[in-house]
């Protein structure tokens, strides 16, 4: 069984978990650090969600959620999901995506929204089949990194 919680403190699991999971995520960034996660957790703009394994107690996925106004409504975004390797197929993503839908419905965001890549086949399946819809867009990214 997996329960899904909003993290609203960090402790030395929480970063042992994302020093796990974040290179499962990304290839390209570090896996963030307490000060970073706590920044996270108490930001009004985000809700960090992490899922655990009701038996062993082992954080076996997180989400971010981002929410926030614009001038055409309040919205919600979905950043960062990650389900560990070994627990992907067991319904960890659909546990996190649901509880961030339902924390931006009682926040009164609009909408939901979140991309992927689509080489991440099984992720975009548990997309749609959670209810989310494809939208005809095209998604851009300035780098202010060098």
């Amino acid at each position: 069984m997996i329960h899904t919680t909003e993290v609203i403190e960090v402790d030395d699991e929480l970063v042992a978990a994302f020093d796990r999971l974040t290179p499962q995520l990304s290839s390209s960034s570090p896996a963030p650090g307490a000060d970073e996660l706590a920044a996270i957790v108490a930001s009004p703009a985000t809700v960090l969600f992490a899922a655990k394994d009701i038996d062993s107690g082992e954080i076996l996925g997180a989400l971010t959620l981002a929410l926030f106004r614009i001038p055409t409504g309040f919205r919600a975004w979905i950043e960062d999901v990650v389900v560990d390797e070994s627990a992907r197929g067991k319904g960890v993503g659909a546990a996190l995506s649901n509880a961030a839908i339902e924390r931006a419905r009682s926040e009164g965001a609009k909408t939901v929204d979140l991309t992927s890549r689509p080489s991440r086949e099984a992720a975009n399946r548990l997309y749609k089949r959670v209810g989310f819809e494809q939208r005809e867009t095209n998604v851009y990214r300035y780098s202010l990194e060098s």
